[in-house]
């Protein structure tokens, strides 16, 4: 049996993973002695936790279960219970379950197909588990249920709705305490309330996974636009701009048709609909684009190239559409409709290295202006999976672990883990909670330019094979900004607040200096209201203190007569009063940035 039905993936086998792996077990003993005809399927590791998945008849489990839950469990923890390894024959592995009615580890005996299978042991509960565990139960003292989901069996929707519970455990008591210290401070950067509190953005059910920018929004999406567009002319990439959609030849050609179609909106053949066919297969059917690449494919292949020109370097921040399920939609992180800071790079063999080089210096840049660390990720060739020469694949691994080392970045080989197109470098990027996002990629491709037939004349005047580098910074724009509001807390720098200052007039009789000083700041390019509303000064304080306004400008009659301004910093509650001029200077250096 593998592992991997019982470890997420990139959930390494550790004495920490034992110890969580061991409390999903003991929680499954636990439930099932509170509700004897529950049916139990997966229960693997995950990031900082575990989770089982389970169902029982005629009733579900709530969070108010928990407690009931956790002191069944420490109840068992307190048994010392030990666990223990035994083989079963396929035969008797399947009575054994059908015998205690659970139909989804029959199935799973009966997928796998092995002649025996590893089976674990504590008291009176046994699972169908390769393991490891910990030796007694009472290794697994520090743990809490956190919440619970639904999820069908084997992500299928045509199979059983389960209940699924999670669950964090540790290995000491100050580890536990920390780790849900941090997940009660998630809860309060949590980017979906903080995007309705600090009025950024927005959904609705007439578009459904579809995000409407509000004006704060929309500032704080172009001002990260803009500084992308800027950093990447900077570094030696064209900008275009392609069509939305295409006709499905273009997908049949770059084999997202067929891989792919499933999470496509696809646009009917019309002359096909009205003559009572399936408009999907016409030959008019469209669909909107997923991701850029085959577009960026017929532009470079719109001329005949020279080995002078390359390397080819596509920039296109273009609307996207995927067709995700609506159970997986969830505030930013996942949509249908996105944009990325995509570029495709078109480069020669001996061009691969330096031109990566060059990506992850930029992936340096823009990660470090926020504060954020990252660790890569080397994906290399799986044996039985590839396309192409072995030494080309042995060549590019190379460059790419070369950069790496030279580069001096932390980083991993993840094996057998690339496409079966080409190598990557995945990057990891950790906020200030310590939690980590996969966003920028670095994807070699040999298999695209084959497809779509792309060459460049070499110095020999042959037609040469270029090797396409699919690379995303950001990744998708909505994405990257639910982690930027939830690593800032929406304290975001000077630079990038949608509302860098707001000028509170003491009084009716200093609208006309607030409206100057507001028009001074406007016009060395500060983003800059004016709260008129005739509410006292505190009540102005408070409530513009809660939208985390970088800088709160307080004038009354003494400020308007020596042209001066009083000024409270976001971070200090304390007041200071300088010149109007003083401040202008001040304000202007924050808000100077640059990748």
């Amino acid at each position: 049996m593998s592992e991997s039905e019982f470890l997420e993936p990139g959930i390494e086998d550790t004495p920490l993973e034992k110890v969580r792996h061991s409390t999903a077990h003991i929680m499954a003993q636990a439930i099932l002695r509170l509700w004897p005809n529950t049916q139990l399927a997966f229960g693997p590791t995950i990031e900082n936790g575990f989770y089982y998945d389970l169902k029982i008849e005629d009733y579900q489990i709530s969070m108010d279960d928990f407690e009931k839950i956790e002191l069944e469990m420490k109840k068992v923890i307190k048994e010392n219970l030990k666990f223990e390894r035994s083989e079963m024959s396929h035969a008797d592995a399947l009575e054994y379950f059908k015998e205690r009615n659970q139909p989804f580890k029959i199935d799973q005996i009966e997928k796998l197909n092995l002649k025996s299978y590893s089976i674990y042991k504590q008291g009176d509960f046994t699972d169908l588990c390769s393991g490891p565990h910990v030796n007694y139960t009472k290794k697994c003292k520090h743990f809490k249920l956190l919440n619970l989901s639904g999820a069908y069996f084997r992500a299928d929707t045509n199979n059983p709705q389960l209940q699924r519970i999670y669950g964090t455990s540790w290995d000491s008591k100050e580890n536990l305490v920390k780790h849900l210290f941090q997940l009660e401070e998630a809860k309060k950067r949590d980017h979906r309330k903080l995007g309705q509190a600090l009025e950024l953005f927005e959904f609705h059910e007439e578009a459904p996974g579809c995000v409407f920018w509000q004006p704060n929004g929309t500032t704080l999406y172009e001002k990260l636009s803009e500084k992308s567009k800027v950093f990447h002319i900077k570094c030696g990439y064209q900008e275009v701009r392609t069509p939305i959609m295409f006709n499905k030849k273009l997908w049949e050609k770059s084999g997202h048709w067929e891989h792919y179609k499933d999470d496509m909106f696809i646009i009917n053949d019309m002359d096909e609909v009205s003559e009572g066919r399936d408009g999907t297969e016409g030959p008019n059917t469209m669909s909107l684009k997923p991701m850029n690449c085959p577009s960026h494919m017929l532009m470079y292949k719109n001329k005949k190239r020279s080995y002078k020109e390359l390397p080819i370097r596509f920039h296109d921040k273009g609307v996207l559409h995927r067709n995700e399920l609506s159970g997986a939609l969830s505030g930013l992180t996942r949509v249908r409709q996105f944009c990325q800071d995509d570029a495709h790079l078109f480069v020669r063999n001996s061009q691969i290295e330096e031109e990566v080089n060059k990506v992850l210096a930029m992936i340096k840049s823009i990660y470090s202006a926020f504060d954020m660390p990252f660790k890569f990720y080397l994906s290399t060739r799986n044996p039985n999976k590839f396309m192409g020469e072995i030494e080309v694949w042995d060549k590019a691994e190379k460059a790419l672990e070369d950069v790496l080392k030279q580069g001096g970045f932390e980083y991993e080989i993840t094996p057998n883990d690339a496409a079966f197109y080409g190598p990557k470098i995945d990057c990891i990027v950790y906020d200030s909670l310590g939690r980590g996002h996969q966003c920028a990629t670095t994807q070699l491709d040999f298999q695209l330019p084959i497809n779509f037939d792309l060459t460049y004349v070499d110095e020999a005047s042959n037609d040469v094979r270029p090797v396409v580098i699919h690379r995303a910074i950001y990744g998708s724009f909505e994405r990257f900004i639910g982690i930027l509001i939830e690593h800032y807390a929406g304290n975001f720098p000077t630079w990038l607040a949608p509302v860098q200052v707001k000028v509170l007039p003491i009084s009716e009789k200093v609208h006309e200096y607030a409206n100057k000083v507001q028009e001074e700041l406007i016009n060395i390019d500060i983003r800059s209201e004016v709260d008129s509303r005739s509410e006292t000064i505190n009540m102005k304080i408070r409530e513009n203190k809660m939208k985390k306004i970088p800088y709160l400008l307080v004038l009354g009659g003494k400020e308007e007569e020596a042209q001066t301004v009083t000024f409270r910093s976001r971070e200090d509650d304390s007041q200071q009063t300088i010149s109007l001029e003083e401040f202008k200077n001040k304000i202007a250096k924050e808000n100077e940035f640059s990748f």
